[in-house]
């Protein structure tokens, strides 16, 4: 199938264009690190999840136990399982990779090589809501597909290395994102967030999960993260202000001690020209 098939004129247009430029101007970015835009064409929608409830009905008709989208979604289906896997990673290379070499190159955003993708389900019945977490990815896509429903909102609450995942989030931090079918919502894999309850109707999304190997081998021998990471930027900082605070201690204390040398040499002049005068006049 063509890609117009799968997205829509103005995605397809700015990918192509493939510059910072064209990119930046389908997006909207509600928060730091977080950008939305529409993509998928809603014809493209219905098929996919037509496609995913013929294989779930199949694989529940043959008995089959299939592996789910990872050890938190109960419901949903792997897309490499459906043969997609090379069509998925084209996917990746041609449109995801332009837009995250763009936006995420700390986080190895030009050297995606791999993913996971899959498809979620919540609602009655369902998976209803998605705990606090990060993914395992460096780059993660997730797209609305429908149907009908109310609530499960994707909130996010800042991005964290492994040392920092649990650490306290700033208000300037918090950001609830409303799903629209078609619409997706980028963001880094370490960018903490979940889902709140599906209050009514069935909500499914597609996620794609984008890695880098190049990035997790560098990442082993990195200390410092503050290139992407909130809690490790405000330490940074925190040390930056220290550092300028002792500096002036050092820099007033030295100053002080200047003065007061000065201000006894003067004392001591002083008192050797009186002492000069007072004998030059006794005599």
């Amino acid at each position: 199938m063509h890609p117009s098939a799968f997205f829509l004129p103005t995605f397809l247009e700015a990918v192509r264009t493939n510059t910072e430029e064209s990119i930046a101007s389908i997006m909207t970015e509600p928060i730091p690190g977080v950008f939305s835009f529409a993509m998928l064409q809603p014809n493209f929608c219905d098929m996919l999840l037509e496609e995913v409830e013929n294989f779930e009905k199949w694989v529940h008709a043959m008995k089959f136990k299939i592996m789910r989208p990872n050890t938190m979604n109960k419901y949903g289906a792997v897309l490499d399982d459906f043969g997609l896997e090379a069509m998925l990673n084209q996917f990746m290379e041609e449109f995801i990779a332009p837009i995250s070499k763009v936006f995420y190159p700390e986080v190895g955003g030009g050297t995606l090589d791999s993913h996971h993708a899959f498809v979620v389900e919540y609602g009655k019945d369902r998976d209803v809501e998605l705990g606090f977490h990060v993914d395992d990815s460096e780059v993660t896509l997730n797209v609305c597909l429908g149907k009908q429903f109310s609530g499960g909102e994707l909130y996010f609450r800042g991005i964290r290395c492994e040392n920092h995942v649990n650490s306290e989030t700033q208000h300037e931090e918090m950001y609830d994102y409303s799903h629209v079918p078609g619409r997706a919502v980028l963001h880094r894999g370490r960018h903490r967030h979940g889902a709140r309850p599906t209050s009514s109707g069935l909500r499914m999304n597609l996620l794609l999960w984008c890695r880098s190997s190049v990035f997790r081998e560098m990442k082993k021998y990195q200390m410092d993260f503050s290139s992407w990471c909130g809690e490790c930027q405000r330490e940074k900082t925190e040390r930056q202000i220290q550092c300028v605070k002792a500096t002036k201690l050092v820099n007033y204390s030295l100053e002080h001690s200047y003065a007061v040398h000065l201000a006894a040499n003067i004392l001591l002049l002083a008192s050797n020209t009186f002492l000069l005068y007072f004998r030059t006049g006794i005599s």
